[in-house]
C-alpha cells in the first residue's frame, strides 16, 4: 500500500502491438528467364553434340552415299558423281578376294580376342596376389605399354624383327639357330600375321588386365575362403567363384576388344600394308587399298559399309548370347 504523503510514479500505459498486415506474395513469374535458364544446359552441350555429328554420323552419311555412286577420281574433282544403286555392292560380294580377306579378318579377330582374354585374365590374377609394391610396378608398367602411341609401338616392332639390324635375329643366332641369320620376316606371310597379333596382344593386355583386376578387387574374400574351407582349388575357384561374379565385367570387355581388333588397321599399314601378297590384308586395310590404288572410291565405301555391317552382327549375336546366359543363371 502506498505511504500518504508519499508521491508514486505514474504507470507508463503497455502498447499494443501494430496489427500485421497480411501481405500477399505473387508467384514468380515463368518468363523469358525461366526459358532461358531451361535452355541453358542444352546450349552447354550443344557445342559437343554438333562436333560429334560433324565428325562421326556426317562421314558416316557421305560414305554410304558414295558406296551407292560411280565415284572415282573424276567425280572427286568434278563433283558429278551418279548413283549406280547397289552396283558396287555386287562388284564386291562377287570378288573372290574380298570373301578371302573375310575369313582372314574373323581368324585374325578371334586368335587376338582369345590371347587377350587369356592373357589378361592370367596377369589380372597374378596382380591380384603380388604385394604392394610389386602390384605399384606391375600395374605402373602397364600403363605404360598402353600409353605408347599406337605408331611407335608399331615401329619399335619394325626395328625388334629387322632382317639386318633386329634384336630378334641377333638373339636366335647367339643361341645357335643360324638358320635366321638375316631372316626376313616380314617376307613370311604366317611370320608377319604372328608378328602383328604379338603387336596387337601387346598393345591391348593392358586395358583388359587392369579393367579386370579393378573388378577382382570387387570380391569379397570370404567367398575365397568358403570355397577353400571346401576343398576347392585354384581353378574350382575361378570357375564357380570368380567368373560368374565378373562375367558382365569379362563380356564387356571382351566386345572391345573385339571392335578394336576388327578394325586395326593403323598398325598393319604402317607395318606390312597388307602384305606379303594379302597375308595380312583384313577388310579396313582392303577398303583403304582399293580406295587408293586403283581410285575406285565407290568400291572402298561399300567395303567399309560391309565391314561396319559386319562388326554390328557380330557384335548384336555376342549381346544377345550374353542376355540369354543372364536370363539363364536368373
Amino acid at each position: 500500500m502506498p505511504v500518504v504523503g508519499q508521491r508514486t510514479a505514474p504507470s507508463t500505459p503497455r502498447r499494443r502491438p501494430a496489427p500485421r498486415l497480411a501481405v500477399r506474395t505473387s508467384p514468380p513469374r515463368r518468363g523469358g528467364i525461366g526459358r532461358a535458364q531451361s535452355l541453358w544446359p542444352y546450349a552447354l552441350v550443344a557445342p559437343a553434340v554438333g562436333g560429334m555429328l560433324y565428325l562421326l554420323v556426317y562421314p558416316l552419311v557421305r560414305a554410304v552415299l558414295i558406296s551407292f555412286q560411280d565415284f572415282r577420281l573424276r567425280q572427286l574433282i568434278a563433283g558429278d558423281a551418279d548413283f549406280v544403286g547397289l552396283r558396287n555392292y555386287r562388284t564386291l560380294l562377287t570378288d573372290p578376294r574380298f570373301w578371302e580377306v573375310v575369313r582372314r579378318t574373323f581368324l585374325f579377330m578371334t586368335v587376338n580376342v582369345v590371347l587377350i582374354m587369356v592373357v589378361a585374365t592370367l596377369v589380372a590374377l597374378m596382380v591380384e596376389r603380388l604385394g604392394r609394391i610389386g602390384r605399384t610396378v606391375v600395374l605402373c608398367s602397364l600403363v605404360l605399354a598402353w600409353a605408347m602411341p599406337v605408331v611407335a609401338a608399331t615401329t619399335v616392332f619394325q626395328w625388334l624383327f629387322h632382317s639386318e639390324f633386329g634384336i630378334v635375329n641377333w638373339s636366335l643366332t647367339s643361341l645357335g639357330l643360324d638358320s635366321f641369320d638375316r631372316y626376313p620376316w616380314f617376307a613370311n606371310g604366317t611370320a608377319a600375321f604372328a608378328i602383328l597379333v604379338t603387336l596387337i596382344v601387346w598393345q591391348s593386355v593392358p586395358f583388359a588386365a587392369i579393367t579386370l583386376y579393378s573388378a577382382l578387387t570387387t570380391v569379397s574374400p570370404e567367398l575365397y575362403e568358403s570355397a577353400r574351407l571346401d576343398g576347392a582349388g585354384a581353378g574350382r575357384i575361378f570357375r564357380s567363384v570368380t567368373f560368374p561374379i565378373l562375367r558382365p565385367i569379362f563380356l564387356l570387355v571382351m566386345s572391345l576388344e573385339v571392335i578394336w581388333t576388327f578394325k586395326a588397321f593403323v598398325q598393319i599399314w604402317v607395318m606390312t600394308r597388307g602384305g606379303p601378297g594379302d597375308a595380312t590384308t583384313i577388310l579396313p586395310v582392303y577398303a583403304v587399298q582399293t580406295a587408293l590404288s586403283s581410285q575406285r572410291y565407290d568400291l572402298g565405301s561399300a567395303a567399309s559399309m560391309v565391314t561396319v555391317v559386319l562388326m554390328s552382327g557380330v557384335l548384336v549375336l555376342y549381346f544377345r548370347q550374353m542376355l540369354r546366359q543372364e536370363d539363364e543363371t536368373r
